[in-house]
């Protein structure tokens, strides 16, 4: 029998991510925790970035890795989201990968799929429905993914740049850096309305 307490929805309050994480490896229940501290933020992130259907399919295959990862989990980090939201957007970018790869595989063969629109228009409509409209897409669009993916997990994902540096491994100097050079182009595109 194992001597670890049974983990009480109360004590929830008092446990960090790592807590439960480690919690979870003899207590597979107690991962639900986590799942309720960061789904919420995670989901909106990914719907704001694929569309809401996209997002449910992401987010909990994001869980599902978690889950089955967790024994790998750095324990010295009380926070979770930004293991969560780095497996996140390793998914988000095969998404992107996958679809870019499929409409260059259409324009090679000439067949037109039954749904015709163009991938600039699958990215306007995920945009837009938090966004300033189909502009705003095709400059998001014309970002470098290493600058667009840090100033849409600071807009969308509300992450610090501490958090951005630890999802994508890099010094908190490149997250400003590229925040800022992405902030910049997206209103040089866009005019000075923009207000990202």
């Amino acid at each position: 029998m194992s001597s670890v307490p049974s983990l009480k929805v109360e004590t929830l309050i008092d446990v960090d991510d790592a807590e439960l994480i480690d919690r979870s490896r003899n207590q597979p229940e107690a991962f639900s925790g986590i799942y309720e501290r960061h789904a919420r933020r995670l989901w909106g992130y990914v719907a704001r970035r694929l569309g809401p259907d996209a997002a449910d399919d992401i987010v909990s295959e994001t869980f599902l890795i978690a889950f089955r990862r967790r024994g790998d989990y750095d324990l010295t980090r009380a926070d979770a989201g930004p293991w969560l939201f780095g497996i996140a957007v390793r998914l988000v970018g095969n998404h992107w990968r996958s679809e870019i790869r499929m409409q260059r595989a259409f324009a090679r063969s000439g067949f037109e799929p039954l749904v015709t629109e163009a991938l600039d228009e699958r990215v306007a409509d995920a945009v837009t429905a938090k966004a300033q409209g189909p502009r705003l897409a095709t400059a998001l669009a014309a970002l470098s993914e290493r600058d667009r993916e840090p100033l849409l997990l600071r807009t969308w994902g509300g992450m610090s740049c501490k958090e951005i540096g630890d999802v994508l491994d890099i010094p908190v100097g490149t997250v400003r850096s590229r925040v800022h050079r992405a902030r910049r182009t997206l209103r040089a595109a866009l005019g000075s309305s923009c207000a990202v």
